[in-house]
């Protein structure tokens, strides 16, 4: 074989082999990065998109009753204008209290709904995950622990400061119905909302803005601000029902996680309902009053 001609012959294969690799762009090596996957304590939203889903809790939780009741307040003929005569028919008429409690659920779930939204980002996160689904080291004694000795301490205040008339107090009166929807919604619907608002969405958010403790009196204090109307005059029950929140949401700064909280707060609530629906069966008309100057929900 020519030499020469071998040494063209292999020129022509290099520039040809020169000329493709230069046809097709570069490929760098990019950086990866991974998204931060959020946690209890480092959520995906702000303080102020928490504060704003407490408005809207609070808003549906006043709005959706007057979409229940107005309508069958106008079939009854009330004059709407007439404040003083409104305010005593829908808390005096069985039916238009009825209403009322039942416009708590549709309330709750738009609740959850918006919260879930905003805690997965539309689905983008875990919301399990995000508001920390996990013990937290917190054992079975601890329960019993705290339950027992919140139960004595609401006892001894009970005792020592009657409770005064409110207006879940005059609820329950209106009817055995409106006992049992109450009873349902404190045990099944409750504690979850009020978890999911005060120590997820809230407390997650305020406690990485501020310090701890400012978080957790930021967080007592907006849902004293919600309960205080609904059962003022009676100041050990606002007393009782403030406390109570204190006490889930340092359960939530020692755990980390939201669901001890849950599940105390479904355990206690579970126990004074249980105190509702047995008085008429057992007698227990002061243990009956005291469980609904303690039971509780988003109202």
């Amino acid at each position: 074989m020519n030499l020469e001609l071998f040494f063209v012959k292999l020129s022509l294969v290099q520039n040809y082999e020169q000329q493709s690799a230069e046809s097709f762009p570069k490929i760098e090596p990019q950086e990866i990065i991974v998204a931060e996957k959020p946690t209890p304590n480092n959520p995906p939203w702000n303080s102020w998109l928490a504060f704003l889903v407490w408005l809207a809790s609070i808003a549906f939780i006043l709005i959706l009753p007057n979409l229940f009741v107005v309508p069958y307040i106008l079939k009854q003929g009330i004059d709407l204008s007439d404040q003083a005569v409104l305010a005593e028919f829908v808390q005096s008429d069985a039916t238009a209290v009825l209403l009322s409690v039942l416009a708590v659920i549709p309330a709750h779930i738009l609740t959850l709904a918006l919260a879930w939204v905003v805690i997965t980002k539309f689905n983008k996160f875990s919301f399990r995950k995000a508001l920390g689904w996990r013990s937290g080291g917190f054992n079975v004694w601890a329960y019993f622990l705290i339950l027992g000795g919140f139960f004595i301490l609401a006892s001894i205040v009970s005792y020592y400061f009657p409770e005064q008339d409110n207006d879940l107090l005059k609820i329950l009166r209106s009817s055995r119905t409106a006992v049992y929807i109450v009873a349902f919604l404190a045990t099944f619907t409750a504690p979850l909302v009020e978890e999911v608002v005060y120590r997820g969405v809230l407390y997650s958010a305020l406690q990485r803005s501020f310090r701890i403790p400012y978080a957790v009196l930021l967080v007592t204090f907006l849902f004293a601000l919600v309960h205080v109307p609904q059962y003022y005059p009676s100041y050990s029950t606002i007393f009782l029902i403030c406390l109570l929140s204190l006490i889930l949401t340092l359960v939530r700064v020692r755990t980390k996680n939201l669901l001890p909280c849950i599940i105390l707060h479904t355990i206690f609530n579970g126990v004074q309902s249980l105190f509702l629906i047995l008085q008429p069966y057992l007698n227990l008309e002061d243990a009956s009053k005291q469980a609904a100057s303690i039971i509780y929900f988003l109202k």
